[in-house]
């Protein structure tokens, strides 16, 4: 799926569509089908009683009602709340307080959406319906079962857990293996000793490393992880120096050296169009963006050029 020997660029929707639906929630991954995406990448932790659920920050702050809803706790953190505690949050209306709000004052990742995408993409209907209280943070095997549904593929990040590393990935492999999804899945992770505990504990999931910059070595070090792909942090220094000159000809030699060595290499988040058209020159194997409906429409103009 994502290989250096795939021809196919994937289609990659950052946490779901999250630039057009609450991030991380059954309704952003649904989202991000409409848009055209091929697999959707998601955040996976524990609940304090072992559940694997789907959401990204160590806090659960930014994304819910926490605090209003269990007000004067000692800790937010999602690892010391039951499931059920966690079922009961409201985890799509800050989505709409934040579209509410002048483009400068929104979360970064929004505040490059425009009107007439919001106009396009995000009915009022379906507002009304982010702000109801009714969207909350969905079950690792909600998730699975709605992408068995859609017929998407998934990248799970696996985040790092005060628990440990083994109980995070035990669930997970549970949960994949229940569905009989193993060959839809990519398993990726910044804690590299999850990604090498998976690769011990079956072989019939493809894994993946996540960085931020790129690291030395990238070819001997994936081979001796037994890894499939290199999910690899968004050049940022094109904005002053350009993919042609001497650092972002280095950047994208570096993709192409993981590219020729048979690995995917999957660029996040890439929301900026040009961007998107520079890294598909370089044969990126697929684009995680907040906007797969930019990355879709990048996509086609690569195609018209090609044909």
């Amino acid at each position: 799926m994502t290989t250096g020997k795939s021809t196919r660029v994937l289609n990659i929707a950052h946490r779901g569509a999250r630039a057009y639906a609450p991030e991380n929630t059954l309704v952003a991954f649904a989202k991000a089908k409409t848009l055209g995406c091929d697999m959707f990448e998601m955040d996976v932790r524990l609940t304090m009683d072992g559940e694997a659920v789907v959401y990204h920050d160590e806090h659960l702050k930014r994304c819910t009602d926490v605090c209003s809803r269990f007000e004067g706790r000692s800790s937010y953190d999602l690892a010391d709340f039951t499931y059920k505690e966690i079922s009961q949050l409201d985890a799509g209306s800050w989505y709409v307080e934040q579209l509410g709000l002048p483009n400068a004052g929104r979360q970064p990742f929004l505040q490059t959406l425009s009107d007439a995408e919001v106009a396009e993409f995000v009915s009022p209907s379906e507002q009304k319906y982010y702000a109801s209280g009714d969207i909350k943070i969905p079950s690792l095997a909600e998730t699975l079962s709605l992408a068995k549904e859609l017929d998407l593929m998934i990248n799970i990040e696996l985040k790092n857990q005060p628990q440990g590393i083994t109980g995070l990935v035990e669930a997970v492999l549970k949960n994949v293996k229940s569905m009989k999804m193993e060959a839809q899945i990519l398993i990726t992770s910044f804690e590299h000793d999850m990604v090498r505990e998976v690769r011990q504990q079956t072989k019939k999931i493809a894994t993946g490393i996540l960085t931020d910059t790129p690291i030395r070595a990238p070819i001997t070090y994936l081979r001796k992880l037994k890894a499939k792909a290199y999910n690899l942090g968004c050049y940022k220094d094109y904005q002053r120096d350009g993919f042609s000159g001497p650092l972002g000809k280095r950047y994208l030699a570096y993709i192409e050296q993981l590219r020729h060595a048979g690995f995917g290499v999957n660029v996040w988040t890439c929301n900026d169009p040009e961007e998107m058209v520079g890294l598909l020159t370089a044969g990126t194997t697929g684009l995680i963006s907040d906007y797969p409906n930019r990355v879709r429409v990048a996509l086609n103009s690569i195609a018209q050029v090609n044909s």
